[in-house]
């Protein structure tokens, strides 16, 4: 089976080795047809605590860390211009 990658931005950074990405997604609406953005946020394990709010990452499906934690980091594509 295929890891699944994806692609977000980072939204909080606040918790130890773990950061909170959330992901766009662009959908048609089933009757009217307009794009809709729908956003959904995942738990992501960040084991050296590099995510900065803002930053634009890749993240990568792995085994339950906890309980709501799936995915973990690979890279971080954009830095944030806070940095």
């Amino acid at each position: 089976m295929a890891t699944k990658e994806l692609v977000g931005m980072v939204v909080s950074n606040k918790m130890d080795k773990t950061a909170v990405v959330a992901v766009e997604n662009r959908v048609s609406h089933p009757k009217y047809g307009k794009i809709v953005v729908r956003t959904r946020r995942y738990k992501v394990h960040d084991e050296n605590n590099e995510c900065r709010m803002g930053d634009r990452v890749r993240i990568q499906e792995t085994r339950p860390l906890s309980r709501t934690k799936r995915w973990t980091l690979m890279e971080v594509l954009v830095p944030s211009p806070e940095r």
